[in-house]
């Protein structure tokens, strides 16, 4: 059965953010897309033009996805797309268009963890969980770790009112959740010193507690891993590092107690220095 929806307040929402500059279009039931129409059905199209950017689609409908998301109110409130609005279920908008990116935080399992590894920024409330919204783009990912997805370029999400608080800057710990670690990384072994106390920027840490609760976060993604052990292990000393590796603060403690996390779950002292080598490497760190 087709959710019954006030389409006429979809719309005048879509075309608020529209004359605002944001790019918009119409999600069905379920938070999904339109289909493509008959005619680019099955990308027999050939995809349009510029297919990467939004508004490129020159269907008549909204096709396509998060690529036909448009910023002119004369396509957004066009006879091709008035069937769209009239079963619409929710706006979307595409974060990347407008220089942004949002966290998508599906539980409270997801939330407690950026409140111990993210810096503040604007919140939005979700059906279940939160979106946190940062000044920056990079290319959206899903389950980059439980619970949470990235939308940013190539990704909408929904329009879920303009949230509060100050929009912050996309922070490294973000941006590495998207990082695979290098397959083709083969390095020895090579001695640790830590604390990073090379790296004299501004520490972000009001108290000892939100450092040792990061890293409490950060044994835990690992213990909980029940697949991709190495990626996750990468990946989660990628992260670490972005939020704590800078000021100096981080120890032979700290760093012991990822590296035990990790041979735990079978990765051998070889790989754990291996990834946290590549994780130096990815943030243009260095290390004595």
């Amino acid at each position: 059965m087709t959710q019954q929806t006030d389409s006429r307040g979809e719309l005048r929402a879509a075309l608020s953010l529209a004359s605002s500059g944001t790019p918009v279009l119409p999600l069905r039931a379920g938070k999904v897309p339109f289909g493509n129409c008959p005619a680019c059905a099955k990308n027999i199209c050939g995809g349009r033009p510029n297919m990467k950017v939004p508004g490129s689609c020159a269907c008549p409908r909204p096709c396509h996805g998060w690529a036909a998301a448009s910023t002119d109110p004369g396509v957004v409130d066009s006879p091709g797309w008035a069937r769209a609005w009239r079963e619409a279920a929710a706006v979307a908008y595409y974060p990347g268009g407008v220089g942004l990116t949002v966290v998508d935080l599906d539980n409270t399992d997801a939330i407690a963890w950026a409140r111990a590894s993210l810096p503040a920024t604007r919140t939005v409330p979700t059906t279940r969980g939160e979106h946190w919204i940062y000044r920056g783009t990079m290319h959206g990912a899903n389950a980059v770790r439980p619970g949470v997805d990235i939308k940013s370029l190539m990704a909408y999400a929904r329009w879920l009112g303009p949230g509060t608080g100050v929009v912050a800057a996309l922070p490294d710990a973000v941006r590495a959740l998207a990082v695979k670690e290098p397959s083709t990384a083969r390095r020895a072994p090579q001695a640790l010193s830590v604390p990073l106390g090379n790296h004299e920027g501004r520490c972000p840490h009001r108290t000892p507690t939100y450092l040792d609760r990061g890293i409490a976060m950060a044994e835990q993604r690992i213990t909980g891993a029940r697949e991709a052990v190495h990626a996750t292990v990468y990946r989660t000393f990628l992260a670490v590092l972005s939020t704590h590796g800078r000021c100096g603060c981080l120890t032979d403690a700290h760093t012991a107690r990822l590296f035990t996390a990790a041979q735990a779950k079978g990765e051998s002292a070889r790989h754990c220095t291996d990834a946290w080598t590549n994780a130096l490497t990815t943030l243009g760190m260095t290390h004595d």
